[in-house]
């Protein structure tokens, strides 16, 4: 088989293309077409390739998930990410970072603790001014 033998060489691209245009132009050829490629194997070898395929990037994804929790993904911990095992390597610039990110956690709580007291501030302005109200006599129906 010569012809076979050639779209082999193709791959399993020309089998599909020569498939289809057989169904296009005359449907009994076509469906000819798939019986002789699922009799040769051809259909069998594509699932086992499909199959291996799948198995491969399975264990890829295993092996990178693996890698990403014990720290050798991207050079970033599998923890904080302020917390970069490797480091930049320039001592300087990590100390920096280092102090940075704390100045800016610093901050943080600070303003936290701000828009508390303001809330708290708020709360007994609202609180004083209901009392106020409700001593003077204001009664209010709806």
């Amino acid at each position: 088989m010569m012809i076979a033998e050639r779209l082999d060489d193709y791959g399993k691209g020309a089998w599909i293309a020569l498939t289809v245009l057989s169904f296009l132009l005359f449907w009994p050829i076509g469906l000819a077409m798939l019986i002789f490629m699922s009799c040769s194997g051809r259909m069998h070898a594509w699932r086992q390739e499909a199959r291996a395929w799948k198995q491969e990037m399975r264990g890829l994804k295993h092996e990178m998930r693996g890698r990403w929790r014990s720290g050798g993904g991207c050079g970033w911990g599998g923890g904080d990410w302020r917390e970069s095992r490797s480091g930049s390597g320039n001592v300087a610039f990590d100390e920096y970072r280092r102090e940075t990110l704390q100045r800016l956690e610093d901050e943080q709580r600070a303003f936290d603790e701000y828009l508390d007291r303001l809330r708290a501030a708020k709360d007994k302005a609202e609180f004083d001014q209901f009392m106020a109200d409700r001593r003077g006599g204001a009664v209010t129906t709806t």
